[in-house]
């Protein structure tokens, strides 16, 4: 949609689009509040004004593509399930709207609750030195939502972003450049942590929301995420742990003793990955936190000190 140019329509002509879109969303079982959301990103219409639909007297409203375009557009979202993100070419994410394309997983609500748990994970840590004032990656950033929630929330802090898919990098890039944080945020392509192998020992923090879903789940799953989003983001392997697993094992050679590991899990995997954590030995404080439905949701813990660590005249072996 970024590419078109806007166009102009009238108000009946919006209001009669909208109303043929409300009965074909009913009937193809899509929830009918998602046409006046899309309304809302690319007419710029308000809440009020479609709930009264008084924008059906307007002589001119700029619509960011043509009515045709936009009417072929919402017949793949009935009958292709094509998710209404990406005819709206954004998401909300917090307090940011994020550009999503189909090169990458359409950030979710319940992932929004990993920013508040980095940050406070920060005093909890028994790190020397202040966590909030390191390195902190993202893995796996998609459309850099993780990325930029952290350089909302640590401020003092540099954030590198990785992402096996270049064109999931451009989105993510183009999301910080739009929310002011390319300057805070520094990207790269590779798998993991392999694009960042002269910095091992240097993170205050790791998070991510690696593929956790099992290969044999994925075919199963809606269509909208089965049929659109990316498969790569997705498949966590036999088990769905096939990515944690590598995380686990890998990610303390690159964090700081007291740094954070912290990611997003499938509700289910939460004693699995609390073994694994247990079982590699680096890691200690484990924490399994749930999202605001109440899904063990998180997986936290921090990476013990290869020594012990001298604080004031305190010593804590970590």
């Amino acid at each position: 949609m970024a590419d078109q140019q806007p166009q102009v329509v009238s108000g009946l002509q919006l209001w009669q689009w909208r109303s043929q879109a409300m009965q074909g969303a009913i009937a193809a079982a899509v929830p009918p509040s998602e046409v006046d959301w899309l309304l809302q990103e690319i007419a710029g219409l308000d809440r009020l004004a479609l709930r009264l639909e008084s924008f059906k007297d307007w002589d001119e409203i700029a619509i960011a593509i043509s009515l045709a375009d936009l009417e072929k557009l919402w017949q793949r979202r009935l009958h292709d399930r094509l998710p209404v993100q990406y005819i709206a070419g954004v998401t909300p994410w917090r307090k940011f709207k994020l550009a999503v394309s189909s090169a990458v997983l359409i950030p979710r609500p319940e992932t929004e609750s990993i920013i508040d748990l980095a940050v406070a994970s920060i005093s909890q840590s028994q790190a020397i030195n202040p966590l909030d004032q390191g390195h902190w990656i993202d893995l796996g950033t998609g459309s850099g939502a993780i990325a930029i929630g952290l350089a909302d929330a640590l401020p003092k802090a540099t954030i590198h972003a990785v992402d096996y898919s270049t064109a999931a990098l451009e989105i993510a890039q183009t999301n910080a450049q739009n929310l002011g944080f390319a300057d805070r945020i520094h990207f790269y392509q590779g798998s993991w942590w392999e694009p960042l192998t002269t910095m091992k020992g240097q993170f205050s923090g790791m998070v991510s929301n690696p593929p956790y879903i099992p290969t044999a789940t994925v075919a199963t799953l809606e269509p909208e995420v089965m049929q659109h989003e990316p498969h790569l983001a997705l498949d966590g392997g036999v088990d769905g742990l096939d990515d944690i697993r590598y995380l686990i094992e890998v990610s303390p050679s690159y964090l700081r003793p007291g740094g954070v590991w912290l990611i997003e899990m499938m509700a289910g995997q939460a004693g699995a990955v609390r073994e694994l954590l247990q079982n590699q030995g680096s890691y200690c404080n484990i924490q399994i936190h749930t999202d605001l439905e109440g899904i063990e949701r998180f997986a936290l813990a921090y990476v013990k000190g290869n020594r012990e660590q001298v604080i004031g005249d305190r010593v804590l072996d970590i």
